[in-house]
């Protein structure tokens, strides 16, 4: 019996341990303290992923790093470390390019170039994963509030597997931005490395013959990680099995192209990345003939209300692409963010999704000289259909023109932030899409990655409109700074993105990207012990 009681009382004092000490009382001492309410605190732990950058000989990428200041990590006051490693590739992966009838021109790697190939599904990442020649940690950080970066020019770079701990864990961002100065994939190319999930949705793909897209598949873990891609064009599933089974190797990154997985070349189709077994970083990097590359980040979680923010001001061409991924249609309002108010873009007052099927919808210039962000939601007195959708918008005209991605993102609730950021070239975007609720934020550009003093700016983004600022910059600014997004208290739902413009000989050079909160902290419930369950 006492040998029992000992056994018990250890159970609760190591359970205690693990979910956090609460004031208590012995059995039939008085009163327990009651269980105070869940706290708010920082994350002491991120993880980022970093696809493979360009296979291009006349790319460039730089690498910055960033964790805001101010965020403490747990009580230890642990400084924190946040640094990159290089990761595998597995090199025969995704090798195949159809032509549209069916043959499969082999080929490795990215952009098409290489030799073997297996055009994805099981056997396509059966190969081992190619360690990389330089394990050198990159863009490692040492104190919060200053950038760090680092650039590239190597056509074989390979993708970077990486973890913050301690004070640097909260909002810790890399942005990973290419620039390719000729050939097809020339541009802008710019992504927020991901964080590691087991679903991602990337509405606006393409398997058609002047695009390659590529996911990439980034495995941070030491086990392997099996994955399954699918496919949907504007009738439903696209291909086979090709797409299933794709094994990831551990801390390796895998290459799929999108045209190996269906016959018949599609121009806008949806892409669902399902990891069954671990977890993985996605992104899908496209290739357009004549409109440049970038990269299309994973879009929110489907949601019935989705924002999309963001859109220049000089947007020539403008395409939604939307599922609805469930078993039911969507009826959904489209409608337009401008400075001054909601509108209802000419001849799309509402937008019906077929279930499990891809939509696609040319706006062409609809910002008409004006930014704006795009506000999807239930039509009046529809059903609330989760949907996914994404923008692909493009600037310039004839040979000079170039694209960007815009998925539908997250709102900032409590900060976001953008990293690499020069003296000239950004654009802050934000919007307030709900009538009648106004958002107030502040904007902290960071101190220079070579030297510069913070500058704050606070902005009020009126319910229901959408506004486009050129963001403070840090005094005396030296090299590059990251940008952070608050809302005040008590604000209005806010959306945000950042838009990096660098002309490329009369091209209009830009990418996107959008800014969902950074998920630094959590609600961490406090737990209290009953102690009495010992003498029931």
């Amino acid at each position: 019996m006492k040998r029992t009681m000992m056994s018990l009382i250890g159970v609760a004092a190591a359970l205690g341990a693990v979910t956090g000490v609460a004031a208590v009382t012995a059995p039939g001492g008085g009163a327990q303290e009651p269980p105070r309410s869940s706290s708010r605190l920082p994350v002491q732990r991120s993880a980022l992923l970093c696809p493979a950058p360009t296979s291009s000989e006349v790319g460039r990428t730089d690498y910055t790093a960033f964790a805001p200041k101010g965020a403490a990590a747990g009580a230890d006051g642990k400084k924190g470390t946040a640094a990159l490693l290089p990761a595998g590739t597995v090199k025969d992966a995704g090798g195949g390019t159809d032509n549209g009838k069916g043959k499969g021109k082999k080929s490795s790697g990215k952009n098409g170039k290489g030799g073997k190939g297996a055009g994805g599904g099981a056997d396509s990442a059966a190969g081992q994963a190619v360690a990389p020649r330089d394990t050198k940690p990159v863009v490692p950080l040492q104190e919060a509030g200053k950038p760090v970066t680092t650039s590239t020019d190597s056509p074989d770079a390979p993708a970077l597997v990486g973890a913050a701990d301690g004070t640097l864990a909260p909002g810790w961002t890399v942005q990973q931005t290419t620039s390719v100065a000729a050939g097809s994939g020339r541009g802008l190319m710019g992504l927020s490395c991901t964080t590691p999930d087991t679903t991602f949705w990337f509405p606006g793909v393409s398997t058609a013959t002047d695009r390659q897209d590529y996911v990439h598949l980034t495995n941070p873990d030491p086990t392997p990680a099996v994955v399954d891609l699918q496919l949907r064009g504007k009738d439903g599933s696209l291909g086979g099995s090709a797409g299933e089974d794709i094994t990831v190797p551990p801390h390796a990154t895998v290459p799929v192209l999108l045209s190996t997985l269906t016959s018949a070349p599609t121009t806008n189709a949806s892409l669902q990345v399902v990891a069954r077994e671990g977890r993985i970083g996605a992104a899908v990097q496209a290739t357009d003939g004549k409109l440049g590359s970038d990269w299309l980040p994973a879009a929110a979680d489907p949601s019935p209300s989705v924002v999309l923010p963001g859109i220049p001001k000089d947007a020539t061409s403008v395409r939604l692409v939307a599922l609805a991924p469930g078993e039911s249609d969507a009826d959904l309002k489209v409608q337009l963010a401008t400075p001054t108010g909601l509108i209802t873009p000419a001849g799309l007052e509402s937008l019906h999704l077929k279930s499990g099927m891809t939509t696609a919808v040319d706006l062409k210039d609809v910002t008409k000289g004006e930014a704006g962000s795009l506000v999807l939601t239930p039509s009046d007195g529809g059903s609330k259909v989760p949907v996914a959708a994404a923008l692909r918008v493009t600037r310039g005209k004839g040979a000079k023109q170039e694209m960007a991605f815009i998925p539908a993102t997250r709102p900032v609730e409590q900060r976001a932030t953008a990293a690499d950021n020069r003296d000239k070239g950004s654009t802050l975007s934000l919007v307030a899409p709900e009538k009648g609720k106004d958002a107030k934020v502040k904007v902290t550009a960071s101190a220079g990655s070579g030297g510069g003093t913070p500058a704050t700016k606070t902005y009020t983004v009126k319910g229901g409109t959408s506004l486009d600022v050129a963001p403070p910059t840090p005094q005396g600014l030296k090299g590059t700074y990251a940008l952070t997004v608050e809302p005040a208290a008590g604000s209005g739902p806010v959306h945000a993105a950042r838009m990096l413009s660098r002309p490329q000989g009369g091209v209009p050079a830009f990418t996107v990207q959008t800014l969902p909160d950074d998920r630094g902290t959590v609600l961490v419930p406090t737990a209290g012990q009953d102690l009495s369950v010992l003498t029931k």
